[in-house]
């Protein structure tokens, strides 16, 4: 079975071409690095009442959305990380990526950048570290970073939260089988970016990162996931799914069959090209 698998460099698994608008209208998910923040509340000029942060914005995102809320001088949310006191899993190594939980949170007048941070790993901690998410780690061969890790892939690729639990399943089934992962969201993770045109150059990028280069799970969490994408990452449905890609909107394919993902990504390239957008390659 492992012999009729094409080489790595011809395997192209990921979805490219997903838009999903967040239902505010205000942020487009997983194609934009830069984004809106999103706050609640008061009028005249004064600090807003809440901030909210949406399922897969990463860190840099956060903590410019932090920055924005207070007011403070860009950068001062990162700064303030180290001195912060979070209380994240020993593997983090003190990065929060993965554990900054999308939510609504007030911003109280007293609100600081390490406030703000504690309060979002805070609750990471309550959503994650339960039993139920500590099994379902388990049932997978996993710590809980590493199920953390897997949701915020599935988070940043599943075109739709109907997909997440498929998306959660391909990971797995390629870990099993000692296949890279080949996901195009942990390449726009390594450049800071996000973007449906990976092209063969950025596959051959020296990082961590890179999961068509590197076997396994990238080192950290790529975003921070919510709830949907970590109940996926920890009970995925059963199936033999190795590829997927998203043909058109409400669309996406899963096989295990290469040729039949082969066909499927043909069909997307069509598609793109009738809407005048670069094909995949």
């Amino acid at each position: 079975m492992q012999k009729n698998i094409p080489p790595r460099s011809t395997i192209r698994l990921t979805r490219r071409g997903r838009l999903v608008l967040i239902a505010t209208g205000a942020i487009v998910a997983g194609t934009a690095v830069a984004v809106p923040l999103l706050i609640l509340g008061r009028h005249g000029g004064a600090r807003p009442a809440s901030l909210v942060i949406p399922e897969g914005w990463r860190a840099t995102q956060i903590y410019a959305a932090v920055d924005k809320s207070l007011t403070l001088p860009a950068g001062s949310t990162k700064k303030a990380v180290a001195k912060a006191g979070l209380k994240l899993p020993k593997d983090a190594e003190g990065n929060p990526e993965g554990y900054l939980f999308p939510a609504t949170y007030p911003v109280g007048r007293k609100a600081t950048p390490e406030s703000l941070l504690s309060f979002m790993v805070d609750t990471a901690g309550r959503k994650f570290n339960g039993a139920p998410v500590a099994a379902g780690a388990q049932r997978n061969a996993m710590n809980v970073y590493q199920a953390v890790t897997v949701a915020s892939i599935v988070q940043a690729e599943a075109a739709s939260k109907a997909d997440m639990g498929k998306v959660a399943r391909v990971v797995f089934n390629r870990l099993e089988r000692g296949m890279p992962l080949q996901m195009d969201s942990t390449i726009n993770y390594a450049l800071n970016r996000a973007t449906l045109k990976t092209s063969a150059g950025d596959t051959k990028l020296d990082s961590p990162y890179n999961s068509y280069l590197r076997m396994g799970l990238p080192p950290t969490p790529i975003d921070n996931p919510g709830e949907e994408a970590m109940r996926a990452a920890i009970s995925p449905p059963p199936g033999d799914w190795l590829y997927f890609v998203t043909v058109k909107p409400g669309d996406t394919r899963f096989t295990a069959n290469y040729q039949e993902h082969q066909r499927n990504v043909a069909e997307f390239n069509a598609n793109q090209k009738s809407a005048g957008r670069q094909p995949a390659k």
